[in-house]
């Protein structure tokens, strides 16, 4: 059944949304992009003619582990400069003032806990830049909260400003290579070296967070399914959008994304899907929950 009429109706979205108990929201990249961060995704999604997607894997720390975290020691870099926007604040708003709200994030970025969002109505998928952990698969270490830019003294070149970042980013400009010793160890199996505490692909979630997402989603019908800044098409957000439809669920989409008719066509009944900036649409779409903004753009 295609798309209501109301499938962009803010009035009908709220008439919903004060009517349910239960409310699961599925963040992506897009949320951030407001907050300057690159998406690196689509046509912009390289790094110093690199695919972003092809140094995130453990086959290529291995073979450069200085290169890796030359990439991610700029995305540390450029996290800690960002501040969180109006979409995260209203999340945090709505964990604080809904208790049946959990909100599932694949954003590594940090921006989520920096504005407030409550640890037990938060799940970050992809894990978090600014966690540590050790390469070695047999260590369970992990440091949690390392904010240190640079991460270490070698990559100094990734917390640069001015003509020095356009060096970094520019890919006709020569790097000097990171010899892997200028890498820390890990310091409980000194075998492994420190590495991003994300996943990478071709690694699989913590399979004790996600046993936690199944029971929750178990616990009673979800009323409203919020996928945010990534496509209710793509996986995992269409995983869980659909594990967690039920017979009256609302699956509301927040994307840059125009609706197509393609897309109109996939939605249900009691879909919505509202394009545009998160961070302006967020504030409006759960206003009457969370309240108006104070003059600062927070919640009390």
């Amino acid at each position: 059944m295609p798309a209501s009429p109301s499938y962009n109706s803010l009035p009908a979205f709220h008439a919903k949304l004060v009517s349910t108990e239960r409310i699961l929201a599925i963040c992506g990249a897009g949320l951030s992009a407001a907050s300057g961060l690159p998406t690196f995704r689509g046509a912009g999604g390289l790094w110093r003619n690199h695919e972003a997607t092809s140094l995130a894997t453990p086959e290529a720390f291995d073979e450069d582990p200085g290169l890796v975290w030359l990439f991610y020691g700029y995305r540390r870099h450029m996290a800690l400069n960002a501040r969180p926007n109006s979409g995260h604040y209203a999340l945090a708003a709505l964990a604080k003032k809904h208790d049946g709200f959990l909100c599932l994030s694949q954003n590594v970025d940090g921006l989520h806990v920096r504005a407030g969002h409550e640890d037990d109505k938060l799940r970050l998928l992809h894990g978090s830049l600014f966690d540590i952990k050790c390469s070695n698969y047999g260590c369970d270490w992990v440091e949690r909260v390392n904010t240190d830019d640079p991460f270490v003294p070698a990559l100094k070149l990734a917390s640069e400003e001015g003509e020095e970042l356009s060096r970094l980013l520019d890919p006709e400009s020569p790097l000097a290579a990171i010899d892997e010793k200028e890498i820390p160890r890990c310091p409980s199996c000194q075998v492994g070296l420190q590495r991003p505490g994300v996943v990478w692909f071709g690694e699989p979630l913590d399979e004790e967070m996600l046993d936690g997402v199944e029971a929750w989603i178990e616990e009673g019908e979800i009323g409203i399914v919020l996928v945010i800044g990534t496509s209710a098409v793509v996986h995992p957000a269409a995983g869980y959008a659909e594990r967690a439809r039920g017979r009256n669920t609302s699956v509301v989409t927040v994307n840059l994304e125009e609706e197509t008719p393609a897309i109109l066509r996939k939605m249900k009944k009691n879909d919505f899907y509202f394009a545009g900036d998160a961070a302006e649409l967020l504030p409006k779409l759960l206003e009457p929950v969370i309240g108006k903004p104070n003059g600062e753009g927070r919640w009390e």
